[in-house]
Parts: C-alpha cells; structure tokens; sequence
C-alpha cells in the first residue's frame, strides 16, 4: 500500500503523473461514496480548504476531525486511531506536530496516509509549488531557485545542486524564483525574538527583488508575517504569485489522491480501480 509522508515517497516518474493528474479538467472519481479522515492536531486554513475541495471534486466526503477528538496517544493510542478510522474511509490525512505519528499511521496499512504536515515534511506544499512553477516555467530542466532561509540538508540530500551565499543580494542573482516562509513557524514562537535577530537583512522586499532582476518570481508557502520576512510591496506585487500557489494546494491534493487512491492502488492489485 502506497502513501504520501514525504514528497521524495514519490518517482520522478510519479511526481510527474500526480502533477498531470492535478491539472486534469475530468479528475477519476476515486473517492464516489467514500470518505477521507482529515485529523489536526494544529489549525489551518490552507490545508484544510484544499484537501476537503480536493475530496469533494474526486465525489468523496471529508470529515474534519479535531485532535480533541481522537486523543492520539491520551484517549487512545495513535493505532487504535487509525484503526478506527479506517474502518470508514479509504484514506486518512493527518496534520501532526511528529512526524513518528504519521509514520505509525503508515506502519499499520489499513488505508493509504497522507502527511498533511508535520515536524520533518510537508509534502502537499512541495507539490504545489512544483506545479505552480512547472505552470509558470514550463520544462524545470536548469532553472533556478533561491531561497531566503534555513533547509540545505533536506535539498542536498535530494541530490539538488545546492549553493549557499551569506549575502541574499548574491544568491538572488539572476534567478528564476525567490522562495520565502516566515521565520518563526507554529510551535516554535518561544524562539521568535532570537529568529528575528538572526534572519535581520534577509527580508524579501522591493530591493531584494530589484537585485533578483526582471523575470524573477516570489513565492511564499504562506501564512505571510508582512514587514518580516516578506514586504507588503512584494507580496502584492508584480512578481508575486503567492495565490496561485496557494490555489495549487488544492489542485495538487486532488490529483494526488486521483493517483493514490487510483492508479498506484490498481497497481498494487494488478488492475485499475
């Protein structure tokens, strides 16, 4: 049984056919009649709108289920959980603060896992941003893309040829896309002051971006903290496209359940479903 905890659970040859999938105006009804658990032990607004559209656009139901709910680990085991809601959906997506509890989900193989997010991965927004610059570079073969922060080690390890630069002026240089997040993320505001000190003089605003040149894009995973690590004039500017990214969380979460729930389900039992 196939499931989504990180984007590199995915082919290249995969990652292409969800992203297809994704931009298919006829998407298989995989979920006609059925129902996906959405678990969250922490709120959100993107993720949550994009993945019970996603599953209602496939002809499925979605239950929001808040962590009062089930009490994973306090009411009940993350297993028993699972196993409960598994006895009424055919997939389950979870928003977690660890990422063992996905992990455990999946260990278990009742119904296919989707990592909705959690402290080691967020999948879903790795494949909303291939697909929002794949609809805006067309062929990603040789581009470019900087990013303002702290997340080398995962990169490299994906075998991404990756460059570091003290100064942003130089990394942005020519570039294709300038990708920002905020830097202090949910559950780790006790280290916001220290964060804002560290990350002085890395804010993506009009003159980082002037510096970034003419054809750059922004992009930024959002929620945006304005006048921190992005500026008001870039985030609603020319080169922006923060909103269509944040549309293609949604997009990409159907066709990523069209393939889940579809073809690698059917290649798992030898046929199609």
């Amino acid at each position: 049984m196939r499931h989504l905890l990180e984007v590199d659970d995915l082919t290249r040859a995969e990652l292409a056919r969800v992203l297809d999938l994704a931009v298919d105006p006829s998407p298989p009804r995989v979920l006609e009649g059925r129902g996906m658990g959405l678990v969250f032990e922490k709120p959100s607004a993107r993720t949550r709108n994009s993945m019970e559209m996603a599953v209602v656009q496939l002809g499925g139901h979605p239950v929001y289920i808040q962590a009062s709910e089930v009490g994973l680990d306090t009411r009940e085991s993350v297993e028993d959980v699972t196993r409960t809601l598994a006895c009424y959906h055919a997939t389950i997506g979870a928003r977690v603060f660890a990422h063992s509890t996905v992990e455990r989900m999946a260990a278990m193989d009742l119904v296919p896992i989707v990592n909705m997010l959690s402290d080691g991965a967020h999948p879903l927004q790795a494949l909303a941003d291939v697909l929002t610059m794949r609809q805006l570079l067309g062929d990603l073969a040789g581009r470019t893309v900087t990013y303002v922060g702290v997340d080398a080690d995962r990169i490299a390890a994906a075998g991404v040829e990756v460059h570091e630069f003290e100064r942003p002026e130089e990394a942005v240089d020519g570039t294709d896309v300038v990708y920002t997040d905020v830097w202090t993320s949910m559950g780790q505001e006790e280290e916001s002051a220290k964060r804002l000190q560290d990350f002085e003089g890395y804010r993506v605003d009009e003159r980082l971006m002037a510096a970034a040149g003419d054809r750059a894009l922004l992009l930024h995973c959002l929620p945006a903290h304005r006048g921190e690590e992005v500026s008001d004039g870039v985030v609603d500017g020319p080169a922006s496209r923060v909103w269509p990214q944040a549309e293609n969380r949604m997009h990409a979460a159907r066709g990523l359940l069209a393939w889940l729930l579809g073809e690698a389900a059917g290649a798992e039992t030898g046929g199609a479903t």
